[in-house]
């Protein structure tokens, strides 16, 4: 198996893995937070999307944020369909009005939408790119290791919602 596909496989096994911790979430506390953490489940599913979309970009500068899925420019509104991308940016706050947000269901599909593209984008890497250096945040890494990056991010943040489910008092997901 070339790396570029265990790579994306790695990438694309994020959504099921995410997935199985937004059981028991629906429109009503998709954007409810709990004491002491930082986020909702719509801001991380907006946040991760955002963040892979990114880092497709640095890695196929001709990769594009979705206009289907994202609104862009300061102070610009998400809607039903659409988060704003500053609204779920690094640093960012997570607002609490749910209208803020798209529907649970359509936050999901843009999520997978981002692992999809993400991972297409690493399949047509040559062996050449993927030691190819880019500049992310104040470092500067090879695609290959940005690419594995989303991964853990997208992990770290699967963690979160795990935190939020146990805040909710939600049934466990492995019973």
């Amino acid at each position: 198996m070339r790396a570029q596909d265990a790579i994306a496989e790695a990438i694309l096994s994020t959504k099921p893995n995410l997935s199985r911790y937004l059981a028991g979430f629906d429109d009503s506390t998709r954007a409810a937070q709990a004491p002491n953490l930082p986020n909702h489940a719509a801001w991380n599913l907006g946040h991760l999307s955002l963040t892979m979309h990114r880092a497709a970009q640095k890695l196929n500068d001709s990769h594009a944020l979705p206009p289907g899925d994202f609104v862009e420019g300061a102070g610009a509104a998400g809607d039903s369909r659409r988060f704003a991308a500053e609204a779920v940016a690094f640093g960012s706050t997570p607002s609490g009005s749910g209208e803020k947000y798209p529907p649970l269901a359509r936050c999901v599909e843009i999520y997978g939408g981002a692992c999809d593209a993400l991972a297409h984008v690493v399949r047509g890497l040559t062996d050449a790119d993927l030691h190819t250096e880019v500049a992310w945040g104040s470092a500067s890494l090879p695609k290959h290791l940005l690419a594995m990056r989303m991964v853990f991010h997208n992990g770290m943040h699967t963690g979160q919602i795990a935190d939020l489910r146990r805040a909710f008092k939600f049934r466990s997901v492995f019973s």
